[in-house]
Formats: structure tokens, C-alpha cells, sequence
């Protein structure tokens, strides 16, 4: 077998294969083989003749067809190899020349993993921010704290801000009602600044069984297009409402909400669990920034193919949202007030800075030699075990090689993603 390349573009190759005698009497042999189990030779259970006497009964083009096949499928990946290049998926096979018997020449195009050159990935510019907890943070998980132990007491008087109210409304634009605009038996905090502006505001000083409609208008920067600046009527009716009477933040409060003497001790506690929360997520942003500079850094081809399969992921997950709401993708991305085309362009430029992210992370660990071991992957699946141990279709599908492939390379990327940080945490 003799081969050679031509660079079709940064991410893909076109290898020409040249395979001579040696080559296709090894193939022919293996066809044959196959073929001769499926002939019925006189004399012969079918299946046992010889090849020798099978093959006087196998048509020739049929013989010499399943012979270039075989040849073509056993010796396409070793050209690769041959080539030092890695396809990505199955090549794209035309055999050029075919002389039964004597040569075969054929092409293989495929896209492969292409040549990454990375930046100084040990000096990127990135700098760890620093969690820092704000007295406001503390004071609205004690707020939420407080409206647990709320006591709620139905009042015959006007509304105010903080009362609680049961209401009914539906929302109309131009007459119609329009999506998502309707509710029965809603309850709402005045003042909590759940709907849009004027609208809790112009419940205050109605009094339970009053009837009547909130002229509004929504935000300019609304989610939904079709809404947004649009003029609305809200018709509304005032079911109940609820006198709410927080407790006071006192110690005897701290001992309601856990194992704490004093209020001070409460808020200690809420302050560090805000801290760990905030460190944990500076750490992902950390990780997140230094692979985002490490690609902007670096000279990273983005395979088309790979590319493609990012789009239909975040397709995939964006149908099942737009799904949980009764709406097809189209119909989601409209409502949200971008057109279709847009969308999909934003969704490729995700894409592909989701694969160079990722070729970058497979690149550097080969560098770096970061590899995790049979042992660490068989511990991870048993603990994975135990979180599934209620799902015995999820447990099985952790015995799947495939599975397994995929548990091992996450953790390679986690482990590469380590390095990345302690190298840039100097």
C-alpha cells in the first residue's frame, strides 16, 4: 500500500491510496471467504465447500465488488495512520482505478483533527476575582427567611405594599387576550416587583371584590416582541387579601431558622455559605475565562463537522425549552423577539467556540501528558452507581463502553482544566 495527502483546508484531507497485488489477494481472500458461505455447491453442505471449488460458482463481479469493498474498509484508517492524520468520522471513499487482481487506487476525504498551536498557556492574562459579600445579600436571605415564618391574616380593607394578594386577571392587546397574560387565584406580594411597572402599584388602595382594569405598558426592552412597548389592558379582580406580619429579627428568630443563639450567629452563617457559594462560582468563571483567552491565544481550525454536531446540540436543547412551553423552536426564538436567522448565526458562533475550546483542552493534555487512570474512571462509575441506584436503565447504560469513553474523557478535560489553573494561580 502506498499513500499520499493533499491538504483540502486546515480541518481536512484528501488521501490517495495506491494498493498493489499483495494487497488485494489478501482482500480477495477474506471475500471469498464470506462469499463461499453463502453458495450451494453440489456435493457440499451449503457453505462447506472449498474456496477453490466455491469460487467457480461465484460471480465474478460480484467477487471482485465484495474485494475492492473489503480492501477499501481495511485499509483506509491504517493510510490515515500512515499520513499521521486522525479522521474525525468515517472518510469519504471514491475508488479511482481497479484492476481486479493486479491494483486499485482510490480517495479517501475526510475531516480530521486539525494542527492547533497554542498561546503561552502557562501566562495567560487572566485574573481570579475576589468574592465579596454585600450587608444587602445577607439582609434578603434573612428577608426570605422571615417570609417562611410569615404570619398571613385575611383583611377587609384597602390594599398596601407588602399585603399579599389573591387575584384574578387577564391581559389583553388591541382586545385579545394575549399569551401568558392570564391567571386565576394568583397570588402576589405587593411591592415584590414581579410584573412589570404599574401594575402592583395599581392594585394598592382596591378593597377584596373590586373589579377593575390597569391601563399599562410594557418595557421597551421586554423579552417578548410582540409586547414589548405594547399598550395593555389588565382586567382585574381582588379576590383576598392577606395582612403579612414578618417576625422580627431577633435571636429568637435565629433559633427558629436553625441551630443559633444569637441573630448574629445567624447572619454569620448566612454570610459564609454566601461566600462559598460566590467562591464556587468565581472558580467556574475563572476555569471559563482562562479557556476563553487560552482559544483567543491560540491558532485553533474549528472541523466543520464538529461544528455542525455543536449547532444540533444547542438546537436540541433550546427545542426541548421552547417544548416546556408549547412552542417550536421557530416559534420560541420569534416570541423572544429575534428572527430565526439571526438566531442561528449567534448559535454557530457558540459552536464553534464551544469545539476550539475544546480542541484546545484535548491538545493541551496531550502536551501536558494529563491522563486519568483505569482506576480513577471504575471509581467514578461506581459513585455514579450509587446516584442512580434508583434507575436501573441508568445504571445499565454505565456499563456501556461507549459510556464509559465518555465518563473518562470528561474527567481528562476536568483534570486538564485543574492544570490550567494552578499554572495561571501563581
Amino acid at each position: 500500500m502506498k499513500t499520499s495527502s493533499k491538504k483540502l483546508s486546515d480541518s481536512r484531507i484528501e488521501i490517495t491510496v495506491t494498493l498493489d497485488k499483495k494487497d488485494l489477494k489478501a482482500a480477495e481472500e477474506k471475500a471469498l471467504k464470506k462469499l463461499a458461505a453463502e453458495v450451494r455447491v453440489e456435493g457440499f453442505r451449503k457453505g462447506k465447500a472449498p474456496a477453490d471449488i466455491a469460487k467457480k460458482f461465484i460471480p465474478e463481479n460480484d467477487l471482485n465488488a465484495e474485494t475492492i469493498d473489503i480492501a477499501v474498509r481495511t485499509t483506509a484508517f491504517p493510510a490515515f495512520q500512515e499520513c499521521e492524520k486522525m479522521p474525525l468520522v468515517a472518510p469519504n471513499i471514491n475508488v479511482t482505478k481497479y484492476v481486479p487482481g493486479e491494483m486499485a487506487e482510490y480517495t479517501a476525504v475526510a475531516d480530521i483533527v486539525p494542527e492547533i498551536k497554542l498561546g503561552d498557556y502557562k501566562k495567560l492574562k487572566v485574573k481570579k476575582e475576589k468574592a465579596a459579600i454585600k450587608e444587602e445579600q445577607v439582609k434578603e436571605i434573612l428577608d426570605n427567611l422571615a417570609n417562611s415564618f410569615a404570619e398571613k391574616k385575611p383583611v377587609k380593607r384597602a390594599a398596601k405594599l407588602t399585603d399579599e394578594v389573591i387575584i384574578d386577571f387577564v391581559g389583553k392587546k388591541d382586545g385579545e387576550a394575549f399569551a401568558g397574560g392570564s391567571a386565576k387565584d394568583y397570588k402576589l406580594v405587593l411591592g415584590s416587583k414581579t410584573f412589570i411597572p404599574g401594575f402592583e402599584d395599581g392594585i394598592v388602595g382596591h378593597e377584596p371584590g373590586d373589579k377593575f382594569d390597569l391601563n399599562l405598558t410594557f418595557p421597551k426592552d421586554y423579552g417578548v416582541k410582540d409586547l414589548a412597548g405594547a399598550k395593555v389592558v389588565f382586567e382585574t379582580l381582588v379576590k383576598q387579601i392577606n395582612e403579612v406580619s414578618k417576625p422580627a429579627f431577633d435571636d429568637d428568630f435565629a433559633k427558629k431558622c436553625g441551630p443559633f443563639k444569637t441573630l448574629k450567629d445567624l447572619k454569620a452563617d448566612i454570610k459564609k455559605n454566601l461566600e462559598m457559594q460566590e467562591e464556587h462560582r468565581l472558580n467556574e468563571k475563572f476555569k471559563d475565562d482562562l479557556v476563553a483567552e487560552l482559544v483567543k491565544t491560540s491558532k485553533i481550525p474549528a472541523p466543520e463537522i464538529l461544528i455542525e454536531d455543536q449547532m444540533r446540540i444547542i438546537k436540541d436543547d433550546m427545542s426541548r425549552n421552547a417544548a416546556t412551553h408549547g412552542l417550536s423552536l421557530e416559534e420560541f426564538v420569534e416570541r423572544s423577539g429575534e428572527k430565526m436567522e439571526n438566531w442561528e448565526k449567534e448559535a454557530r458562533k457558540i459552536a464553534e467556540t464551544r469545539v476550539k475550546a475544546s480542541l484546545a483542552l484535548q491538545d493541551l493534555a496531550v502536551k501536558e501528558k494529563i491522563t486519568v487512570s483505569d482506576d480513577d474512571v471504575n471509581a467514578k462509575i461506581a459513585e455514579l452507581k450509587e446516584v442512580y441506584k434508583k434507575s436501573p436503565e441508568a445504571v445499565k447504560s454505565l456499563k456501556d463502553p461507549n459510556v464509559k469513553m465518555d465518563i473518562k474523557n470528561r474527567m481528562t478535560i476536568e483534570k486538564t482544566l485543574d492544570f490550567l489553573v494552578k499554572a495561571n494561580s501563581k
